[in-house]
């Protein structure tokens, strides 16, 4: 199911509110009576519904309509050429529109409104596919459009409806694509890396197809520079790095939903929306040769002889069969591919894990063992300064300790000369008393004698004492003594 969007750019036909029918209005015609024909310029943008798959080789019957749109026709094909082309179908073409793109001059794109749903088919059927000439290797290729819209805003036109997703105009790009994203059935070949059907346009109108072929153009991602698993938009021709890097291509289709990308490395198309590759698989497993899977059959009750082909059931059946063995083959290589290439990947994550955890534990250890060290520094600095400290009490104590030392025996000395003073000054006085009371003794007894006449008109005689050897306490004695008696 394709619905188209035109950007108009075409001042001589500006658009109205009314403007949204297929063609407005009809110009000069070949067959004024039947068919109109029109020109316009303009950007088409081609939507398919994202979660319905073409049928082929036939349509569904759905997705038909009366209404054609042939992608791309060559430059040097005329208008009147392709009327030419068209033969005698051109009586029951209602409506003719050619829309040409300023920025696209290898090609433009036709717009084709039949009488009525058998005609279309008819018309379909015969020229699908089809070379326009025999001699050039330009294919035909036609859709049916389910509706047409202009505007004249290019955000309105570039903005997919919903649940739709956004194709590609560029045949070669909208041939890569697998039958039942593009509706394309057969090509020439499947554009895998450099091929030289791209000749056939003028590649230099399409960013995609530049690249493919100017292999010697080193690429880099739009947004961050990166050189490696870039991927290119079918849609706008965006460079973008893959999601094992920054991942800006992926980031491109959340933002525009462009949802076709290429990979400039395998020439693999991935769908963001499906989550799944969407490149042509048409090669043969058994001798590498392209798979021609055209069929003209177009009838939908399963009798060919309603439309005029006929089919062998034996080829078509191995065909399909050879078909189906090397989409099976592709996508097992590609698997094994995308394993091998994950697991790289992941191992170069884990190396880099270990690696930067060798290299947390290295600056965790270097950082403790710094940290210890400046502790223990620190602590050996303070326990040098205490030691000072106690060497600087200890040298005052000693030094006090001198001191008191000294002051301790001056003290001593004068404490034994007091003693020995007082023993001196003690044994005088017990001189002095023993002096006193053998004085006291002898006053008595002469006045006793002298009351009893015992020894009156005596006479007292001084008796002689031997000299004894006295001390300087004695001498003192008896000085004192001496004195008293006088």
């Amino acid at each position: 199911m394709f619905i188209l969007r035109v950007h108009s750019v075409d001042t001589n036909h500006p658009l109205t509110l009314e403007e949204t029918t297929f063609i407005s209005s009809a110009t000069t015609s070949a067959k004024p009576s039947t068919t109109k024909f029109n020109e316009r310029r303009g950007i088409s943008h081609l939507y398919r519904k994202a979660s319905q798959k073409s049928s082929l080789p036939n349509p569904n019957p759905n997705s038909r309509s009366t209404s054609l749109f042939v992608v791309a026709v060559p430059n040097y094909f005329s208008d009147d050429d392709f009327i030419r082309f068209c033969g005698s179908h051109i009586d029951h073409v209602h409506e003719l529109l050619f829309i040409r793109n300023d920025g696209m001059e290898d090609r433009y794109s036709v717009l084709i409104k039949l009488d009525n749903q058998v005609t279309a088919d008819r018309f379909y059927n015969s020229f699908n596919e089809k070379r326009f000439s025999p001699p050039e290797a330009e294919i035909c290729h036609i859709l049916y459009v389910l509706s047409v819209e202009f505007t004249g805003s290019a955000e309105t036109a570039s903005t997919p409806p919903e649940d739709f997703t956004e194709l590609p105009t560029c045949p070669i790009c909208l041939e890569r694509l697998d039958p039942d994203t593009s509706g394309i059935r057969s090509t020439l070949c499947d554009h895998s890396f450099q091929c030289s059907c791209t000749s056939k346009w003028t590649y230099l109108s399409c960013q995609v197809c530049r690249l493919c072929q100017q292999l010697d153009e080193k690429p880099d991602c739009s947004v961050c520079g990166a050189s490696e698993i870039l991927w290119i938009c079918l849609i706008c021709g965006f460079v973008g790095c893959g999601r094992y890097k920054e991942g800006h291509a992926k980031r491109h289709w959340q933002d525009t939903q462009h949802c076709y990308s290429l990979d400039l490395r395998t020439q693999q198309i991935w769908d963001y929306v499906g989550d799944s590759y969407v490149h042509r698989l048409n090669q043969s497993k058994t001798d590498g040769k392209l798979i021609d899977t055209n069929s003209c059959c177009m009838s939908f009750e399963g009798d060919c002889g309603t439309c005029g082909c006929s089919e062998d059931s034996g080829i078509s059946g191995a065909l399909f069969s050879s078909k189906v063995e090397a989409s099976a083959d592709e996508y097992n290589r590609l698997l094994a591919t995308q394993l091998e290439a994950q697991r790289q990947h992941y191992e170069s994550l884990i190396i880099e894990a270990k690696s930067k955890r060798q290299s947390s534990i290295s600056e965790a250890v270097e950082k403790a063992v710094t940290s210890t060290m400046l502790d223990i520094q620190n602590k050996l600095e303070k326990c040098e300064q205490e030691k000072n400290a106690v060497a600087d009490i200890n040298r005052g104590l000693i030094k006090n300790q001198e001191i008191w030392r000294k002051k301790v025996k001056e003290i001593e000395d004068r404490t034994t000369s007091s003693l020995s003073s007082r023993d001196e000054r003690t044994l005088d006085l017990e001189e002095q008393i023993r002096d006193l009371r053998f004085y006291i003794e002898a006053q008595e007894t002469l006045r006793t004698m002298t009351d009893t006449d015992e020894i009156k008109g005596g006479t007292l005689l001084p008796v002689p004492v031997p000299p004894k050897q006295s001390s300087p306490a004695n001498s003192r004695k008896h000085t004192k003594l001496g004195r008293k008696r006088n």
